[in-house]
C-alpha cells in the first residue's frame, strides 16, 4: 500500500498563504489524489481532488478560488496551495490516494491516507 507524507504546515496570520506537499512512496500518476480537512470537533471535508491527468480539479465550495490543487507525477507529489486563509481553514490536513487507479471521480472513494500536516489560522 502506498505511503502519503504531508507537509508544509504551519502557523499563520488570516490572509496569509501556505503551500502543503504530499509526496507518495510509489506511483501516483494512475490515481486520483485528494486533500481532506479535519478541525476540533467536526468530521473530516474533503477539500480538493485532481485527476490523474493533472488537469481537471473539483473543490469544496468554502475553498473555491483560494485553493489551488495540482500534482507533479514525475515526482510523486501533490501539492495544495492554501491563499487567503481564515481562522475557519484551521485544521489537520490530509493528502490521500483514490481506491481504484484510472478513475476519474474526483470526490472519491479514497483508500489510502497520510497523518497529516496541521494548519493553523489566527486572527
Amino acid at each position: 500500500q502506498v505511503q502519503l507524507v504531508e507537509s508544509g504546515g504551519g502557523s499563520v496570520q488570516a490572509g496569509g498563504s501556505l503551500r502543503l506537499s504530499c509526496v507518495a512512496s510509489g506511483r501516483t500518476n494512475s490515481y486520483v489524489m485528494g486533500w481532506f480537512r479535519q478541525a476540533p470537533g467536526k468530521e473530516r471535508e474533503f477539500v480538493a481532488g485532481i485527476h490523474w491527468n493533472g488537469f481537471t480539479a473539483d473543490y469544496a465550495d468554502s475553498v473555491k478560488g483560494r485553493f489551488s490543487i495540482s500534482r507533479d507525477n514525475a515526482k510523486n507529489t501533490v501539492y495544495l496551495r492554501l491563499n487567503n486563509l481564515n481562522p475557519e481553514d484551521t485544521a489537520l490536513y490530509y493528502c490521500a490516494q483514490h481506491q481504484s487507479p484510472w478513475r476519474a471521480t474526483l470526490k472519491g472513494p479514497f483508500g489510502s491516507w497520510g497523518q497529516g500536516t496541521q494548519v493553523t489560522v489566527s486572527s
